[in-house]
């Protein structure tokens, strides 16, 4: 309980699937029961696979990310970490990392358990990129996977990215969400370069046919809003 009382003000408390869940500000959601830190779409080296297409984006989103993914792995110091697929943005990606990203992931990844859950972008994964490789994963009720999958199943999923879009003082805001019924959980994307999609889209509708409740992440806190609220038709 230790990360509980510690990360108080960073943090959002829900039960999800009958145990309690951390939502983080950071993007990730930790589950004491089990000392585990899950984090979401991290699309490392995205830039410079862009770069090889001749798009070029400026080259700095795995340093971003591989900095936000080490505080929030600081703060919490979980004896486990669990990334949901899309850790890297194509399957040359791990190839690609500079020596000093590589050595910070290996830092960050010591003295705990690493699993990787493969996503759509990187199905395969070298060993040299250190943990343990898996399609899914399960913790106590939850699925750990990366595609979301319609029906009943307990689960938290990445892949989609949601994004919630709030009007406040007739300024419109798009911020990064968890979405949540209380049984499946879609994480926000923790990669710098990862993008969004707005929670009322469509595809959503499948994954949450009773409505959901937005956590939105601000710049201090995580605000809860309900579907009806955000997605007026």
């Amino acid at each position: 309980m230790t990360a509980l009382r510690k990360n108080k003000q960073t943090t959002h408390e829900i039960e999800l699937a009958g145990q309690l869940a951390l939502l983080d500000l950071s993007g990730g959601l930790y589950l004491p029961a089990h000392d585990a830190l899950l984090v979401a779409d991290l699309h490392f080296e995205k830039g410079s696979s862009f770069a090889r297409r001749g798009m070029m984006l400026p080259p700095y989103d795995t340093r971003e990310t591989l900095d936000a993914l080490v505080d929030v792995v600081a703060r919490f110091n979980p004896r486990a970490v669990v990334a949901l697929g899309d850790s890297f943005h194509d399957v040359g990606g791990p190839d690609r990392l500079g020596d000093e990203e590589r050595s910070t992931l290996s830092g960050v990844q010591s003295g705990r358990d690493w699993v990787w859950v493969t996503g759509n972008h990187d199905r395969i994964l070298p060993e040299s990129i250190g943990g343990q490789v898996v399609e899914q994963m399960r913790l106590g009720s939850l699925i750990l996977r990366h595609e979301p999958a319609a029906g009943e199943q307990a689960e938290v999923a990445g892949h989609l990215h949601p994004v919630g879009k709030v009007v406040m003082r007739g300024r419109a805001t798009r911020r990064r969400c968890f979405l949540t019924d209380g049984k499946r959980c879609i994480m926000p994307a923790l990669g710098a370069y990862a993008g969004g999609l707005n929670a009322c889209d469509a595809a959503f509708k499948p994954l949450f046919p009773s409505g959901f409740t937005a956590h939105l992440i601000g710049t201090e806190r995580i605000f809860a809003i309900a579907k009806s609220m955000l997605c007026r038709d």
